[in-house]
């Protein structure tokens, strides 16, 4: 196999919840020898909390995934490159903040409170655009049913228009994105578990982060 001649090359794996970002980013990180950075979820003090009352937690949970990928980015910063990305800092403001704005669960005080704070941020010298998305996409239906087996409680009880609006935004996102390098993946494409299924997927990043 061609090898990723940027060796400081950064990729984020996007998509909705249950779509098997994390997945995907650890086999990732092993083929391609890159660190891969998660996503907090585990001791995240909001999870459990904003599934069960959007308008009290939404803007507690987001700040605290922001000041959790400013750490990232640091690291990322401070070790030169070689990153996968469970989820991108994009998403956090373009889809989940935003549409907790926009259906009320987060007031316009808070929601300019942390437009601010995303702006300050990514315009530090710790930011840099990631050198490509993998967009992970499928049947929404699907991925619900891969929540409801994942089984966690507070994914499982929320209502599944929640999921739909997300995969919704999700999609208006990614069509709108003009200024990094995209790479589209339906989920029922490829197995994480088999090694064909796997290098193809690593040709195509290759090539794109090697244009």
């Amino acid at each position: 196999m061609s090898k990723i001649e940027n060796k400081t090359a950064s990729i984020a794996i996007a998509g909705t919840v249950g779509v098997g970002k994390s997945t995907l980013a650890n086999k990732l990180g092993e083929m391609l020898d890159f660190k891969v950075m998660h996503e907090n979820v585990q001791s995240n003090p909001y999870l459990d909390k904003y599934y069960s009352n959007f308008n009290k937690w939404a803007f507690h949970l987001q700040i605290f995934f922001l000041a959790e990928r400013f750490k990232d980015q640091k690291k990322m910063f401070s070790y030169g490159g070689g990153f996968i990305m469970d989820r991108s800092i994009y998403e956090d403001i373009e889809i989940f903040a935003k549409m907790n704005y926009e259906k009320g669960t987060m007031s316009e005080d808070d929601w300019d409170t942390y437009k601010s704070l995303f702006e300050a941020m990514v315009l530090s010298p710790y930011f840099e655009k990631p050198d490509l998305i993998i967009y992970l996409e499928g049947d929404i239906d699907h991925v619900v049913n891969r929540i409801n087996e994942r089984g966690r409680d507070m994914e499982v009880q929320t209502d599944v228009e929640y999921w739909r609006e997300l995969d919704t935004r999700y999609k208006t996102w990614i069509d709108e994105i003009n200024d990094m390098r995209v790479l589209r993946l339906n989920i029922n494409e490829y197995d994480v578990h088999d090694d064909d299924s796997m290098t193809v997927i690593v040709e195509k990043i290759k090539k794109l982060v090697n244009a």
